[in-house]
Formats: C-alpha cells, structure tokens, sequence
C-alpha cells in the first residue's frame, strides 16, 4: 500500500507542474509583442475577416458550417473587388490623359490698341526694275494675243522704251520662253483633236510649263480660270524680276501723304512716330500702325470716335494691272511684334465707301507641358524663326517652307525672309527653281514636309474678332465739299472721284475683353477623391480600412518568408552535409526542436520527417508526433 501512494504522488505532481507550464505558457502567448506573427494562413484570414472595417468581409468566416453561404459571399466578395478595380483602371486612365476646363473670364480694363497695316493694292513699279517689267509687259501682250486674239493696251512710253531694248529683251524672252504660257485639253478630251467641234474654248485649261534643269521631268501648272493662270504666270516672272535687284526690298519710296489723306487717333492727328512702312510685292505699299513698342496707344473708352480714322486713296495710279485686279487697299488688324500676313488675314476695303471695323479682344492661355503640345517662346520648336518677331505659328510654317525651299532647291522664296547664306531664287542664276518650287509647294499642302506637324499653337496668344459695317461716303450731299477739301489741301485731282478715295474706321466695340484660360480638370486631389468615392461605394470603407488591407498584405508575405525559411532550415537540418539524402539526423533534430517549442524534459523517440503544415508555424513537438517514456 505504501508503494502505491508513493507512485501517485510524482504523478499529480508532474501534472500539477504541467498544468502550471501550459498556463504561464499561454499568458506569455496572450501577452502583446512588439511584432506579432500568425502561426497559420487560416489564422491570419480569419483575424483579418473578424476584425476588418470593410464590409462583407464577415461574412467570409461566420458561416464555417453553410459552406453554399461562404461560397456566394466569397464570389460576391472577389466580384466587388474586381468591379471596383475596374473603375480604378477608368479613373488612373482620365487622370493620364490630362483633360483641361475652359475659364472664361470677362476683364475690364485700359486696351492696347493693335497694330494696323494697311496696303495699296497697287504694286509699285520702281524705277530700277520699270524697264524690266515694261519688257515683260510686251512679251505678255504677245502671249495673251496669241492664245485669247486679246490686244492688251499699253502705253505709247512703253513702246519706245521696248524699241530701244530689244537686247535685254530677248534676254528675258528666253527665260519666258522656257516657262511659256499654254493651253491644254482638260482630262477627258485629251484624245480629240484641236480642230474637234465637240472641243468648246471652255474646254481647254491654261497653264505654264516647268521643267528640271536637265528637262527630262516637266509638269504643266494648270488652272481651270484663265486670269489666275495669267495671274500667277505673270506673278512668277514678276518675283524673278525682284529677286534680280538686291536691294528691292530695301527701296525707300514711300508717298504717306499721296496714299493717307488723313490720319487721326482718339481725335488726335497721328504722325510719321506713329507708323512704319514697306513693300508688299502683290499688294503695293504698305503702312503699319502703332507698331512702335515704346509709345503705344491706349484706349480708355470703346467707340468709333476714340478709335483710329483713316482717309485714304485708293486710286490706281502707276500699277501693275496682271498682279492687281482689284481697286481699293487691304487692311489688317494684328497684335505688335506680329508680322502681317496680308493673305491669311487681311480684308479689302471698297472705295467710295466708308467701312468701321469693330473689334473684340481675345487672349488664349493654354497649359503647357503634358495638358497640349503649345509652346511658350518657340525655343523647343525644331524649326529655325526666320522672321525678327515673336513666335507665331503662322511664323513657324513659313520659316519651315522656306527652310526646305533652300535645302531642296538651292535658293530661297522671294517672299519669305532670307536665311544666313542663302540667295533668293532667280532663274538667271536657279535655271529649275520653278519646278523645284511648286513641287515642293505640293508636297508641303499635303504636309509630306511636317511643317502643319512641327509647328505648335503658342501658349499664349492675342485674336482680334472683326466685324465690319459699311456706307456710302461721302454722301451724296457733301461729297462736292468733301471733294474740294480734299483738292486744296492734299491735291487731290482725280477724274473718278467716287472711286478714288475711301474712309476706314477702327475702333473697339465694348471696354471688356475675353481670356480663355485653361486649368487641370483631374488633379491629385480630384484622383484621390474619387478613388475615395469609389472604395466608399463598393465597400464602405475608409483611409484606415486601406491600411488594414496593406497590412494585410504585409502579414501573408511574413509569413510566407517565415514558412519558406524554415522548411529551409529543415531540409538541411535533415540532410547535413557528408550524408545521404534520405538519411536523418536524430540528435540534429533534437537539439533543434528544444528551441523551436518544447521544454528538454521531453524526450523524443520518433523522429519526424514531414514537413510542418501550411496552417501552423509551429513545429512538432515531442508531445505530439512522439511517444513519451515513463520512468
């Protein structure tokens, strides 16, 4: 009996202490760390569902026993995931494509009146070239005759001058002459004969021909009206005129008085301070306007008595009549450091009557860098200004045409600026620049030269929008005192006196101008605002419900470190070096799994070979895959 109590008493001891252990255990277990790892994948979810602030997470894990519950809320749950990702993808895509609201803002304050250049329309025969363009006139009369039996007049001073120059003249006949004014049958009756009945006048397009240097490659220039034909053949011998005469553009012939009869701003007389002139080759002399930078005029009232008013002649007296087929004088209203190109914005004026021009002021701010493909000066442009003025996009189109022109065909356009090292094409020195020209003028409407593509909008940029009201002037009541004013005090002497003179107005038509701004229309706030507001919507979650995601993520990919670092050390634990494969160090094991978990007064007598469970961290210990003896 005694060595039964005896037996007993260790026993309940040793449970007693064990009980003890497992309790001081599981307080240490429960007691907060600084890093807290879960022992399994399983674990960590279910933490995560149990806990988590987004919605329907839950229900992930409270429905262990209805696993058709667990199943639809864990699609439901993965398919919101996914819808709300999808409307994250749209969201990144606006924000990427950098959309832009328009401002319109309305702005009341003094106005910088704009520049104004008004032209003749009347090309000027200067005295160095008159001889020339007398002897082209000839050979133009000749031509004309020759194709319509039409006998152009001219001038019996003509005459004798030609009969005096028949040298020079065959010098320029034999240039004309290899580009000759001709007739051709329109496409569709190229294979009836001249003599034809069925082939009416009307049926023939008119043209001139140009060829390469070595003629081997030439086009007929046509056109379906026969005065641009003309026109434009008769232009073109004109510009080799010019460009024969180095200084052309550079002659000083200007007559303010016999083309302006009166000049007044703000009811104030203007004066030669106030304008700059020069010579247009199509559209005569030219005078620009309040184009001096250091004194500008300002107009604090809008109205056409505090705008700028202009007598002029338009008279054409000493002209070129195959370039200037209209009577009156163009005018154009532009911004200052702005060259003026007659052709794109300009308008004509009638004579004999009285036209006010009222104008609106519009500025245009674009947002640069990735919001549009503007520029702010034109330095990141690849095209060389050749104009002494700001950046325009009219400027860098030109200046690339003019570019290409001299690197295809050796000489520069007559009418565009002239580039360092180059000379304006004349066919006395560029037999084919006629060719290589149009040509070249073909490929860059069709853009093949990149011009349209290299050349951006300005960042900022000044419109003027126009509209004109027109009236008889004078009247017919006071066009006899009008006219006798104007007799005494500018000679004014011309027989057609209705045609002879006219009158523009320019002024502003209200004190407000437009600014057209633009601004981001998706920020980073407005990006994490509606990320927000989608999270909000498909989960009803928060910034800190973000992070507990992100935390998460962080935990899986611990644990996933942890689980690949011990089967690891495992695997080399089981197999040191020296040993085969499959052969298992006991003693190894056992001085390891000591540390892992289990107290030393276990003892192992089964080793383990398995590797742990996905769903614990926890090594096996000797409690659980071994047997323990008994003393």
């Amino acid at each position: 009996g005694g060595s039964v109590k005896t037996g007993k008493m260790p026993e309940g001891e040793k449970t007693r202490q064990c009980k003890q252990e497992e309790e001081q255990q599981q307080k240490e277990e429960e007691r907060e760390g600084l890093i807290e790892f879960y022992s399994s994948y399983q674990e960590l979810f279910q933490f995560f569902c149990s806990n988590t602030t987004i919605h329907g997470a839950i229900r992930l894990v409270c429905s262990k026993k209805n696993k058709m519950k667990t199943a639809f809320w864990s699609v439901l749950f993965f398919l919101t995931f996914g819808l709300m990702y999808w409307q994250f993808g749209i969201l990144y895509r606006e924000y990427f494509s950098y959309p832009v609201n328009l401002n319109l803002n309305l702005n009341s304050d003094r106005l910088t009146f704009p520049a104004v250049t008004l032209c003749t329309l009347n090309p000027y025969r200067y005295s160095a070239i008159r001889r020339k363009l007398d002897e082209l006139d000839q050979i133009t009369h000749q031509t004309l005759l020759e194709l319509y039996d039409y006998n152009m007049s001219l001038a019996r001073s003509d005459w004798s001058t030609l009969s005096t120059q028949k040298r020079s003249s065959r010098s320029l006949l034999h240039h004309v002459q290899r580009h000759p004014l001709r007739r051709q049958k329109r496409d569709n009756l190229v294979n009836l004969p001249e003599n034809s009945p069925s082939v009416d006048k009307n049926d023939w397009k008119i043209g001139f021909v140009l060829c390469s240097e070595n003629n081997k490659d030439c086009f007929h220039q046509a056109y379906s009206s026969g005065v641009d034909a003309v026109r434009e053949w008769y232009s073109f011998h004109y510009i080799n005129i010019l460009a024969q005469m180095p200084d052309a553009k550079a002659l000083d012939e200007s007559d303010f008085e016999n083309f302006i009869y009166a000049c007044r701003f703000n009811e104030a007389t203007c004066d030669k301070a106030n304008y700059t002139h020069f010579h247009h080759p199509l559209y005569g002399k030219c005078y620009t306007f309040n184009d001096n930078s250091s004194s500008l005029w300002t107009s604090s009232l809008p109205g056409i008595n505090n705008g700028l008013s202009l007598v002029v002649r338009t008279e054409q007296n000493d002209f070129i009549p195959l370039l200037s087929t209209v009577t009156g004088a163009r005018v154009m209203v532009h911004d200052q450091n702005e060259p003026a190109f007659m052709d794109d914005g300009g308008f004509n004026v009638r004579p004999g009557i009285e036209t006010s021009i009222s104008m609106r002021k519009e500025m245009t701010v674009r947002l640069g860098g990735s919001y549009s493909d503007c520029t702010e000066d034109g330095s990141d442009v690849p095209v060389q200004n050749l104009y002494s003025s700001r950046y325009t996009e009219q400027v860098c189109i030109r200046s690339c045409f003019q570019l290409n022109m001299v690197e295809r065909c050796g000489c520069a356009y007559y009418f565009y600026p002239l580039p360092a090292g180059a000379e304006y094409c004349d066919y006395t020195k560029h037999v084919a620049w006629g060719y290589c020209y149009y040509k070249l003028l073909a490929e860059f409407k069709a853009d093949v030269l990149g011009c349209f593509h290299k050349c951006r909008k300005p960042c900022k940029m000044t419109e003027y929008q126009l509209s004109a009201g027109y009236s008889r002037w004078p009247s017919a009541v006071s066009e006899d005192w009008v006219f006798y004013m104007l007799s005494q005090q500018n000679k004014y002497n011309i027989t057609s006196k209705r045609n002879g003179v006219a009158k523009v107005n320019i002024f502003f038509e209200e004190w407000n101008y437009k600014t057209n701004g633009e601004s981001p229309a998706f920020t980073v706030v407005t990006l994490l605002s509606q990320l927000g507001n989608q999270w909000s919507l498909w989960f009803g979650s928060s910034v800190l419900s973000v992070m507990e995601l992100a935390e998460l993520i962080l935990d899986f990919i611990a644990i996933t470190f942890i689980l690949a670092l011990r089967w690891f050390r495992s695997r080399q634990q089981l197999s040191p070096p020296g040993l085969p494969p499959n052969s298992h160090d006991v003693t190894a094991f056992q001085d390891e799994a000591p540390g892992l978990s289990a107290p030393h007064r276990f003892t192992v007598e089964a080793v383990v070979t398995m590797l742990p469970s996905y769903n614990s961290l926890e090594p096996r210990g000797p409690g659980r895959d071994g047997e323990v003896g008994h003393e």
